[in-house]
């Protein structure tokens, strides 16, 4: 059996490149190891149909190769080898961090995506729209005056008592228009688990028949108040404030925030966001194909 082996140098803090080597001399496969952040083109490269794909990194790393071969329609089995922090994809798929490669390719077929400014991207778990968006920002802000693991969660604490505040918000889901006051995030959610382990939508299902994606408003809540709801996000329990939480399923949800905070695409943060629009892969596919046929 013949792979390739992909890997982000970034990931596993910095251990990357040694556990893949590791993995090629396993598999007797020694000069089938390929650095992601190098790859000119993922066309020239993937060429045998027949080689299995082993991406070793993240959800992020993850992301961006799905973004990064959307256009070649691959027919190779894709599995990754979790050397991530975060590691929602897997928590999502009921598996704890392996020391295995896991096949993923049937959960890479029929992704939504994320539009912010005119920019369509393919997302994984979520695209985190709010505080959630705030948490990512600085952490990015953290990662370059220290080398110590950032807290996400003091952030999000310090984010809801003094620094973050929330919006009015506007969400459409499928031509619908709602409306909230105090709205601390809106997240898009194509699984249930984002942000390092937060369950923002419960029951949604990315394999689900219908191809819907979620978003989730928590919403009406002062500082405190929301900081006292806040933890719950990790159960699932959040879900029973049924007048301060909203759960919306469609497979175009557009939010919109008075003023712009951050977003955050599978963990990659986008600044400076105004309006985030959510599409299912049906709907996404389709305006890809004219928007190519346009060219």
């Amino acid at each position: 059996m013949s792979y390739y082996i992909l890997f982000n140098p970034h990931a596993g803090e910095g251990t990357a490149e040694d556990v893949a080597t590791k993995l090629a001399e396993k598999l007797g496969t020694p000069d089938s190891v390929y650095n992601m952040t190098e790859v000119e083109s993922y066309g020239d490269l993937l060429t045998d149909k027949e080689s299995d794909i082993i991406i070793l990194g993240g959800d992020g790393t993850l992301n961006r190769f799905v973004n990064d071969t959307y256009d070649l329609k691959l027919e190779n089995k894709i599995f990754l080898y979790p050397i991530g922090t975060g590691n929602d994809f897997l928590r999502d798929l009921g598996k704890e961090k392996s020391e295995e490669p896991v096949e993923v390719t049937k959960y890479l077929k029929n992704l939504p995506v994320c539009e912010i400014d005119g920019v369509k991207k393919f997302f994984i778990n979520g695209v985190g729209y709010g505080i959630d968006g705030y948490c990512a920002e600085e952490g990015d802000r953290l990662k370059k005056l220290s080398t110590k693991k950032v807290n996400y969660t003091a952030i999000a604490i310090k984010g809801l008592l003094f620094k973050f505040k929330s919006r009015k918000a506007k969400v459409t889901v499928d031509g619908v228009e709602y409306e909230y006051k105090k709205a601390w995030l809106s997240p898009g959610m194509n699984g249930r688990f984002y942000g390092g382990g937060m369950m923002p939508t419960p029951n949604q299902d990315r394999l689900n028949e219908d191809g819907t994606i979620s978003t989730m408003l928590f919403h009406g809540l002062g500082k405190l108040g929301a900081l006292m709801i806040f933890p719950k996000i990790f159960t699932g329990d959040h879900v029973k404030k049924v007048k301060k939480i909203a759960v919306h399923t469609g497979h175009e949800i557009i939010v919109e925030f008075d003023k712009p905070c951050a977003a955050q695409i599978d963990g990659e943060t986008v600044s400076n966001v105004s309006k985030c629009r959510f599409i299912s892969h049906k709907l996404a596919i389709k305006e890809l194909e004219e928007e190519k046929a346009k060219a």
